[in-house]
């Protein structure tokens, strides 16, 4: 089956209602002492044919189920090269972006320079984020989300006008 991105569909006669390739959650494993992560076992099937992790916004990483980042690369061949804007953006994701497929385990291994970057030591935080997953430090996630919140709160109408 390929990623597809989020679908909403019913289950049973509950009322609850279940997404599929979407991810979603908070979570909060360690790094080993040979910087692997052990992703959370609601993701693993989503990632387990491969998946690229990248630098991503505030110094976290991106990780992206293989089919996604297939999907974003296409949409990036798009743009003309001679844009300096896209051009630096794509410089600085395909750099320093890393193919993964999870061990047996479940687990990934984050390279030096992508710890370095997010500032990744043994505490971390992986979160669902729609079509990607981020991980980050546990300091600087908790950070993060506490400046936030009052923003998310004030702006869900002006971001997402109607829908909530």
């Amino acid at each position: 089956m390929e990623y597809s991105g989020g679908q909403w569909s019913t289950v049973g006669s509950t009322g609850w209602w279940e997404v599929e390739g979407v991810f979603l959650g908070t979570h909060t494993p360690r790094l080993d002492d040979k910087g692997r992560l052990i992703l959370p076992a609601k993701f693993r099937d989503e990632l387990a044919e491969g998946l690229v992790v990248t630098k991503g916004q505030e110094r976290c990483l991106y990780i992206w189920p293989i089919a996604e980042f297939g999907r974003i690369t296409e949409q990036m061949r798009l743009a003309p090269v001679t844009s300096k804007g896209p051009r630096d953006f794509m410089r600085v994701l395909f750099a320093g972006a890393s193919d993964e497929v999870p061990d047996k385990q479940g687990r990934i291994t984050i390279p030096p320079a992508l710890r370095t970057y997010a500032g990744l030591d043994r505490d971390c935080v992986v979160i669902g984020a729609n079509s990607r997953v981020e991980l980050w430090d546990a300091e600087a996630w908790d950070r993060y989300l506490a400046a936030q919140e009052q923003a998310f709160s004030d702006l869900s109408e002006e971001v997402f006008p109607g829908l909530m």
